[in-house]
């Protein structure tokens, strides 16, 4: 079932986050493979972009493969968050995101991320800037946590209806505070409370990790849309399962040690020709947490990964790996991370 957002229509309900230092280019190609259809490239600072920093600029790589995609930014200034924004429209970017719920305290303490909680009126400001500075046809949404310290959700609606009447097309809203951090449960009942006060498309995020609970937060929040944030890691057939299971089919596809392993293979290719030897061997450190968490004796081979600069090397100490694992290995399981 596809979600419409502004003027852009998504193939699916289910959204990948994104995540620093996770959600790449080739990560993001094999989440389409396996069925992702939309997702967005790391968070990205207004600052950075609009001063040309050669980092950020590397992190906006795509391919036509890559597509539709979204760009988040990070930014509490008005002009410098347009200024950032038209540059990724130029870039082909079919999708502008607000990030108002970061909870890292040096982003707060600049007054970015969820420190917008608290700044509603400057939180305004900064959609209308955004939103004025774009083609109409571009959709601009916003994503916020259920609010700062108030576990209520009073402030999340509040942005959301400032969201709302500036232009947006849609609002994300996690169901933590700020305080919360990534630590205790999601509160899908306060993204409900956002939901039936604007009228824009509202997706939910935050713990949704199975089928089963894509289902429920649909039926508890009544939301249109899920995003999800470390379930994607080592398990790209989690979109289609996700897919599945709101739909009413409970039975999950469970990929093979041998696609498994093919998969695996294949981002470790995608790592070396897009982003280079050195740094695929040193993102494979955590690429293959990601992929074996979960199966047994993974050890030898995760210190084999960490030991080595060698992306021959590495290949073939995941190809010994799953040749050795059991037909009936465990399925995917999500990698011990902080939470989405």
């Amino acid at each position: 079932m596809s979600l419409q957002i502004g003027s852009l229509r998504l193939p699916s309900r289910i959204i990948q986050s994104p995540l620093a230092a996770c959600s790449d280019l080739p990560f993001r190609l094999i989440g389409r493979e396996k069925g992702l259809g939309f997702c967005y490239l790391e968070m990205v600072s207004a600052q950075s972009l609009t001063r040309e920093n050669a980092k950020t600029r590397r992190m906006l790589n795509t391919t036509p493969e890559d597509k539709p995609l979204g760009a988040q930014l990070l930014g509490c200034d008005p002009k410098m968050m347009a200024d950032a924004a038209q540059i990724l429209v130029e870039l082909g970017f079919d999708l502008i995101d607000m990030n108002l719920g970061c909870p890292v305290k040096k982003v707060v303490g600049n007054g970015e991320g969820s420190a917008m909680l608290k700044s509603p009126d400057l939180a305004e400001k900064v959609f209308r800037a955004v939103r004025d500075a774009l083609p109409s046809h571009i959709p601009v949404t916003m994503k916020t946590r259920k609010g700062f310290k108030d576990p209520s959700g009073v402030e999340a609606v509040e942005l959301a209806k400032r969201a709302e009447a500036a232009g947006l097309s849609a609002v994300t809203i996690h169901g933590r505070t700020q305080a919360q951090g990534y630590s205790g449960k999601s509160d899908w009942e306060a993204i409900g409370r956002v939901k039936a006060a604007v009228k824009i498309p509202v997706i939910g995020n935050g713990d949704v990790l199975t089928a089963a609970d894509a289902k429920r937060l649909f039926e508890v929040a009544g939301v249109d849309g899920i995003m999800i944030g470390r379930g994607g890691l080592g398990n790209p057939w989690i979109y289609k399962n996700l897919d599945r299971g709101i739909e009413g089919n409970a039975e999950a596809y469970v990929p093979s040690v041998a696609e498994r392993k093919e998969t695996l293979l294949k981002h470790l290719a995608l790592e070396r020709s897009l982003l280079g030897d050195r740094q695929a061997a040193l993102n494979m450190r955590r690429i293959t947490v990601w992929y074996t968490q979960g199966l047994p004796h993974n050890k030898v081979m995760r210190v084999g990964v960490c030991s080595t600069m060698d992306c021959e090397l590495i290949a073939k100490l995941i190809t010994d790996f799953f040749d050795n694992l059991p037909l009936d290995a465990p399925p995917p399981t999500v990698p011990v991370l902080l939470a989405e």
